[in-house]
């Protein structure tokens, strides 16, 4: 019996070793492979470094490639679009302090990408963004008066815009977009604008009292002129005519007088001689 299963049981151990050997073969082949493949996902580019030759100067588009493992390693960019906001206290001509929030639309040159990663690495946008967005910030503000980051708002998001632009290129990073989305100043400016404008509508009432007192002036200049002017006439008329025109100016008030009073209920008009004593007498009796 035990020379019946010697052979049998060393070939079993024979075929399990050489099973065992195969599927360490295949892992280590799978290994293998996929240690030799990477991917490049959509809206990404590659960068390989190579420990013989350094950075390779290809950049690797999307899909799955394969490398050399251990003598090659992939570095992953992200070039789609990325938003960038920062703050930057700067003084501006008249020297006043002004606070300002950038926003930035930004993505690296593809075709200089290695060239990216061997300067600045993989974090490039937040090294360098920062940065240039101050200097040009502080240049451009300084340039200005604190009023007129208001009144000339377009014109100076135009010069950061640019500038930014020229600056960003120098490091083969894109901007898309540059644009002012905060300015406010200081406690002490604010201040002094807000005193400023009482001023200016205090000097506007001031005009405004000093025209209707002008304008009063003339108005009662005017009013005594045409008296004067009157009482002249009347003078010369009066001259001329004797004491008729004055008579005549009596019975005219008379007239207006009488014509008022006849209106009002309240009045009774009384004649003159014996017809109104009898009248009296009448009145008086009917009040006994």
């Amino acid at each position: 019996m035990a020379a019946a299963g010697g052979p049998g049981g060393q070939a079993a151990i024979s075929f399990l070793t050489n099973l065992a050997r195969g599927a360490i073969g295949l892992g280590a082949g799978a290994s293998l492979l996929g240690a030799s493949l990477y991917t490049v996902d959509g809206g990404q580019r590659a960068v390989i470094f190579d420990r013989f030759r350094g950075v390779l100067p290809e950049t690797v588009g999307e899909g799955t490639h394969f490398l050399i493992p251990w003598l090659q390693k992939p570095y992953i960019f992200d070039i789609r679009t990325r938003p960038h906001t920062f703050t930057s206290m700067s003084g501006t001509k008249d020297l006043q302090m002004v606070n300002l929030s950038l926003r930035l639309l930004s993505r690296p040159d593809v075709l200089n990408l290695p060239t990216i990663f061997t300067s600045l690495g993989t974090e490039y946008d937040e090294k360098v963004l920062p940065s240039i967005g101050n200097e040009v910030l502080k240049a451009v503000v300084a340039q200005f008066n604190a009023d007129q980051l208001l009144t000339e708002r377009p014109h100076v998001s135009a010069l950061v815009r640019d500038a930014l632009i020229r600056r960003a290129r120098e490091f083969n990073i894109v901007l898309d977009d540059v644009a002012i989305t905060h300015l406010s100043y200081g406690i002490e400016f604010s201040l002094a604008v807000e005193k400023k404008q009482v001023a200016q509508q205090e000097a506007e009432r001031s005009k405004f009292l000093v025209a209707k007192a002008e304008q009063e002036r003339r108005a009662a200049i005017v009013r005594a002129e045409g008296e004067s002017e009157s009482a002249r006439l009347i003078s010369e008329a009066t001259s001329v005519a004797g004491a008729g025109l004055i008579q005549l100016r009596r019975i005219e008030a008379a007239k207006e007088i009488a014509q008022e009073l006849s209106k009002s209920p309240n009045v009774a008009y009384i004649p003159s001689g014996s017809n109104g004593n009898m009248l009296l007498g009448l009145n008086a009796a009917l009040s006994r």
